[in-house]
């Protein structure tokens, strides 16, 4: 299942640890998805999106 947000496209972004030692390691940051059920053509469906276009209603705008 792919880390992505199926409204804007969001996924993860990646860097640095950095130690106090200033050892430096790759990371990612992942973005926050949830489950969440959208009307489309009279049924539902379940999409991954971000808490960022939960809370503006970018999901309402989709169906």
């Amino acid at each position: 299942m792919a880390v992505k947000c199926e409204i804007c496209g969001k996924k993860p972004m990646t860097g640095n640890n950095v130690s106090h030692a200033h050892n430096k390691t790759r990371r990612r940051w992942l973005p926050n998805l949830q489950t969440v059920r959208i009307a489309v053509k009279g049924g539902k469906k379940k999409i991954r999106a971000c808490t960022q276009c939960i809370r503006s209603g970018k999901t309402l705008a989709t169906s």
